[in-house]
């Protein structure tokens, strides 16, 4: 670990998305990143118990046990009910470095000092150096008023820890025909300009702050044109990140 780790939190809105897995409600099943299908009434718990998990990601670099200065924490996301998905005070004390990689969030209870998962003396590489919301094209104009609630005290949150916040638009060729015939049609998309503006209304983020892209799904190749996409928000996350570790 070098001596300042750039530290990414995502946090996802759960209208369509949970950790790690795209869950259908109305069939009842998931699918893995991998593409396996799996049920929720035959593997219910253990799904259960990965969606609560707060989970560390780091990206390899060349040989084993050597990675990229950066990783993702990934939260479990935020849901319309009061009493569901992620605490918003449980989040704004993961930015802060209290939360320990492994914790298994619980949605009616805030984690308390105590609990073996919660870290007293947080240095620079616990914190957060960059929020990440990630929301579904085909959720931004169905986002109850409780999750948008939720999502901007958050964000706000963040602020005022200094913290910069961006937003990523995914889902965008299941949401727009033309970006689904081609990838390169993101920027000229009346669809996806209005929901990016829909997101700058909701939550207070400036347009150059979102960042449309498609993830892989089925394909099994590379796609320059999803990659760029991927980059660019790849970019300004890590940029952002610096800064703020930077001005510390």
């Amino acid at each position: 670990m070098t001596q300042k780790e750039l530290k990414v939190k995502t946090c996802k809105n759960t209208c369509h998305h949970t950790i790690c897995l795209r869950v259908d409600n109305s069939r009842q099943t998931s699918t893995t990143n991998t593409g396996h299908s799996q049920s929720w009434e035959e593997d219910g718990p253990n799904l259960l118990l990965l969606l609560l998990q707060y989970k560390t990601y780091k990206i390899q670099k060349g040989g084993a046990g050597t990675f990229y200065p950066f990783v993702f924490n990934d939260i479990m996301g935020i849901e319309k009910d009061t009493n569901g998905g992620v605490r918003v005070d449980d989040i704004n004390l993961a930015m802060k470095g209290h939360i320990k990689d492994g914790y298994n969030f619980n949605p009616r209870i805030k984690i308390s000092e105590d609990d073996r998962s919660y870290n007293r003396t947080p240095t620079l590489n616990d914190r957060a150096h960059v929020l990440v919301c990630v929301v579904s094209t085909s959720t931004v104009n169905i986002l109850s008023d409780e999750s948008v609630r939720k999502m901007r005290e958050v964000r706000l949150a963040a602020r005022d820890l200094g913290i910069p916040q961006l937003a990523i638009l995914t889902k965008i060729d299941e949401a727009c025909p033309e970006v689904k015939k081609d990838v390169k049609n993101v920027y000229k998309s009346k669809y996806l300009k209005e929901k990016m503006e829909e997101l700058n209304v909701s939550l207070g983020l400036p347009l150059n702050c979102i960042f449309p892209v498609k993830s892989y799904h089925s394909e099994i190749d590379t796609d320059d044109d999803i990659d760029t996409l991927i980059s660019s928000a790849m970019k300004n996350i890590i940029h952002y990140g610096e800064d703020f570790v930077n001005s510390l």
